[in-house]
């Protein structure tokens, strides 16, 4: 590439996409929005206890600097000169859990997945402290119910559950944020002078954040029991928090942050009221804006802070219907049942198919999420015959995913008055065509997908380029680039996707009531078999009958 291109390009804003299933580098032309280069590493999930759902913190910090380091050497061998990355944003999974001693910089026990499943019993212990038992009761405060998947409900277990972290917190040495805050912390000095902070659309996702002061709120951390000390300060999504301290971009500034499901409304350009977008990751995320006023759901919705592009700015607001498993279904019919090898063998196994041939599978793993929050949910596949084969439980999985949305589409429809006439969508999984034209049939309206699909990243790079003492990135409505797109029109008539759905709605009501609260354990802390009242039962019936048995035999003699 010739000197005069390289000057060309003009500035560019480097973006840090740490997701659940990987973290990538991504850098962007500010003035083009054109995608240069990226970098991508997957990240090891564990799995300790059924239902637990843990990742190294250090293996993410990791992640990120290889992804830097990696994507700064394309960029060289592109001769696109690197001292041109003038911002970098960062985008992040939201509600996983990190807790870290800030006098050595080590994380004090693994990062706590939003999938995670074992605050059950913690969350039945804090709803008997409120009036009615209410899951809601906070609702008016942070826009969230009582629930596994937030932030606070993690952090009271680690504090109850780990010692090393109930010592820290004790001692003051205790940093507590969400995976944005380790992110920032450690790339801005670490114990070392780095910067604890966050922003207010990861803040809104903890339950201890007001969304109506934009504050941490004092009442939600008493009644957590969490010491406000451990906080991060709450910054808006658009401004220097701090300098790159180390690698191959020392000195470029850190410049915007923002939970992934608001960059990708960020990146979908979604900044009017009614504007949607719906993210097809490890799980699926519909979002749409409300504007500078939060709105309360009557149908199972979150209220969630979608941004604030400025310490000035106003925040602005939205609905979330938030689905558990998505992109995760994929990776278990992979790496669980194994009959695919990639997570792309299943879009041809389903177009093999071509049907669920009546197979529906709720991936219920972690419960229900919106708009049911019924943790006692758990995955079935049903209305298997003999002729079922992996072709139709491959489509049932896509199809799963699309009724998912369905039921959070009806709600947002539902709550804001006006139903949406497309949906516009991003994420991994919008490369597989098959399941974009089954969510178009199952809405039985047009899915609009952008040509390119990397808009959580894009959003955080927006957010990076805009802030106050950058300012490389125009955010005017009449200065950001028009986005090509591909669009997917319903193919199907509304009875049969009305039908298919009733057969859906049915299948989610066998997957509910599956699961109490965790098992008793015995001494060992491993679960007991009499916990089980079916097989304690028979065990015992069948001792009884023994006895009884041989009493009737001696009676014989």
């Amino acid at each position: 590439m010739a000197a005069s291109n390289r000057i060309a390009l003009g500035p560019l804003v480097g973006a840090i996409d740490q997701g659940t299933g990987s973290t990538r580098f991504l850098v962007f032309n500010a003035k083009t929005a054109e995608l240069l280069s990226h970098h991508q590493v997957e990240i090891k999930q564990k799995f300790p206890k059924e239902g637990w759902v843990e990742q190294d913190p250090k293996e993410i910090l990791q992640s990120v600097y290889e992804c830097v380091e990696k994507t700064c050497e394309k960029l060289t061998q592109l001769s696109i000169e690197i001292t041109n990355i003038k911002a970098i944003g960062v985008s992040n999974q939201r509600e996983t859990t990190v807790v870290w001693d800030k006098t050595t910089g080590e994380p004090l026990y693994n990062a706590i997945v939003w999938l995670d499943l074992r605050t059950q019993s913690t969350v039945d212990r804090l709803l008997k402290k409120i009036p009615g038992r209410n899951k809601n009761f906070f609702k008016k405060r942070t826009g969230l119910p009582l629930s596994t998947y937030f932030s606070a409900v993690k952090l009271r277990w680690l504090v109850d559950n780990v010692e090393e972290i109930r010592h820290a917190v004790e001692e003051g040495r205790a940093m507590f944020g969400t995976v944005d805050s380790w992110i920032i912390w450690s790339l801005t000095g670490g114990k070392n002078g780095g910067v604890h902070c966050t922003d207010v659309t990861n803040a809104s996702r903890t339950m201890l954040f007001n969304i109506n002061t934009l504050e941490w709120d004092v009442e939600l951390c008493q009644f957590f029991d969490v010491p406000m000390s451990l906080l991060p300060k709450v910054r808006s999504s658009s401004e220097i928090y701090g300098l790159m301290k180390s690698g191959a971009l020392t000195g470029v500034p850190i410049s915007g942050c923002l939970g992934d499901q608001s960059a990708a409304l960020v990146g979908q350009m979604c900044f009017q009221d009614g504007q949607a977008k719906n993210t097809y990751g490890t799980g699926c995320f519909l979002l749409c804006n409300t504007g500078p006023k939060p709105v309360l759901s009557d149908h199972g919705l979150l209220t969630t802070v979608a941004y604030q592009l400025g310490r000035d700015k106003p925040a602005c607001y939205a609905l979330e219907g938030s689905v558990a498993i998505a992109g995760a279904v994929v990776r278990w019919l992979r790496d669980n049942l194994g009959i695919v090898k990639t997570t792309e063998e299943v879009e041809r196994l389903a177009a093999e198919a071509g049907t669920s041939y009546g197979c529906y599978f709720v991936p219920a793993f972690s419960g229900l999420y919106a708009p049911y929050w019924e943790p006692s949910a758990r995955g079935i596949i049903c209305g298997l015959t003999q002729f079922t084969n992996k072709n139709h439980i491959a489509f049932a999985a896509l199809e799963a995913v699309c009724f998912q949305t369905r039921e959070i589409l009806d709600a947002m429809n539902q709550d804001c008055g006006i139903p949406l006439s497309q949906l516009q969508v991003d994420g991994g999984m919008t490369n597989n065509k098959i399941l974009m034209q089954l969510q178009a049939d199952i809405l039985c309206i047009p899915v609009v997908k952008p040509s390119m699909p990397e808009t959580t990243a894009l959003g955080a790079a927006m957010a990076a380029g805009a802030a106050e003492g950058v300012g490389v990135w125009s955010l005017n409505p009449s200065d950001l680039t028009a986005v090509t797109c591909e669009r997917f029109e319903p193919q199907i008539n509304p009875e049969e996707s009305e039908y298919r759905y009733a057969r859906w709605k049915k299948a989610v009501k066998k997957s509910m009531d599956w699961e109490s609260s965790e098992p008793a354990t015995n001494e060992n802390g491993e679960a007991s078999i009499f916990t089980s009242l079916p097989l304690g039962f028979y065990i015992v019936s069948s001792m009884v009958m023994l006895i009884g048995a041989k009493y009737i035999t001696g009676l014989d003699k």
